[in-house]
């Protein structure tokens, strides 16, 4: 434990640093937390969700793997969004990669990695259907910084066809799923232009109509 002591003293030194600006912070946080947002991120730890969109604690719901994967099988994932949605009512879903991603490039190589491999494996297919396109991208750092793009494009598109997503715009409630990649080498999110809120915007095949219909 002794040397995990600066962890405490870091932790210390923040919640004071907090209490400085708003001594009431705590005691209002414990109360209750009313996020309007659900990141779903890399677990990435130069990536940290509050900080790079300048919120506070209470004001971001957070979600993070490697590689930002939402997979249909992955409950603590899918856990996590129906929470989020029909508890906390939250009205943004943001899937938010970022370039250089340690997870995308090892689904692009041969190499092994262990259980991570099965967890990259629906990249590896998306880069598979992509690659003839990337191999058009003579610089390899650029042509992983798309794959990374590809990727949270995919990932906007597997939230927006679950059943949780689905059923919020049937009850007509507001919820919005964007795509966003951060840049760690400058700290810029770019938005990827590929918001989705409601369902005329999602292949035919992938719409789901109300429960009991």
């Amino acid at each position: 434990m002794s040397d995990l002591k600066h962890l405490f003293a870091n932790n210390r030194e923040w919640a004071e640093s907090i209490k400085q600006d708003d001594p009431e912070f705590f005691s209002k946080l414990a109360k209750q937390q009313s996020p309007e947002y659900l990141w779903i991120g890399c677990a990435d730890s130069r990536v940290p969700a509050n900080e790079i969109v300048g919120l506070m604690p209470g004001e971001l719901f957070v979600h993070r793997n490697v590689a930002n994967v939402v997979l249909h099988t992955d409950l603590n994932c899918l856990s996590v969004m129906q929470f989020a949605v029909d508890v906390l009512k939250v009205k943004h879903i943001i899937v938010t990669g970022h370039y250089g991603c340690g997870g995308v490039r090892a689904a692009m190589r041969n190499e092994q990695l262990g259980l991570s491999d099965g967890w990259l494996r629906t990249i590896r297919d998306l880069y598979y259907h992509q690659r003839e396109r990337l191999r058009l991208i003579e610089d390899e750092e650029t042509r992983l910084d798309r794959m990374c793009e590809i990727n949270v494009m995919r990932q906007v598109a597997n939230v927006s066809h679950t059943s949780i997503v689905q059923n919020a715009w049937h009850r007509a409630q507001p919820l919005s799923v964007h795509g966003f990649i951060y840049g760690i080498k400058d700290g810029f999110l770019k938005d990827l232009d590929v918001t989705v809120s409601d369902a005329t915007q999602i292949p035919e095949q992938y719409r789901l109509g109300p429960p009991g219909a």
